[in-house]
């Protein structure tokens, strides 16, 4: 990663120009052009620095609904459940936690029914409890980690 690399992904937390063509006000910013900062964004994703970027969208406010949800996973089955969980359209994304529910994930669904049947099928197909953490209130946390 060069200095280059560490301002594009600075610069892209804070969000995209809302303007006509976005990379070009930010290749104008970082003193480079929009297919250099397009090239370096899929380097970084296909390196695996960047894992996801994309657009944000507000689930419930579209008409859908989400969840948090967990598994009490044993080590031996942990990669084999986190593979089936990631061929899940439903499953937004999925991670490790050092806690007895060691995976954690979130889905992303049509209504509150396709939830629920979301995660009976996951209980089904692993034969794993899940614990269903649906939201009780919105808070928006500005995260931003300087690179």
């Amino acid at each position: 990663m060069d200095d280059l690399d560490r301002r594009l992904i600075n610069r892209l937390q804070l969000g995209l120009p809302l303007v006509r063509h976005p990379w070009q006000v930010l290749a104008e910013e970082l003193g480079s052009t929009s297919a250099q900062l397009l090239d370096r964004l899929h380097e970084l994703l296909e390196d695996g620095l960047l894992t996801r970027f994309g657009p944000m969208f507000d689930v419930e406010r579209l008409g859908g609904a989400f969840t948090l949800a967990a598994l009490a996973v044993p080590e031996e089955r942990f990669d084999a459940v986190a593979e089936l969980l990631e061929t899940l359209p439903e499953v937004a994304h999925n991670y490790r936690r050092e806690h007895a529910w060691n995976m954690w994930f979130v889905l992303g669904c049509a209504n509150e029914q396709a939830v629920h049947d979301t995660l009976q099928r996951i209980e089904a197909t692993t034969g794993l409890a899940v614990l269903n953490l649906p939201k009780e209130e919105t808070y928006h946390v500005g995260l931003y980690f300087p690179v």
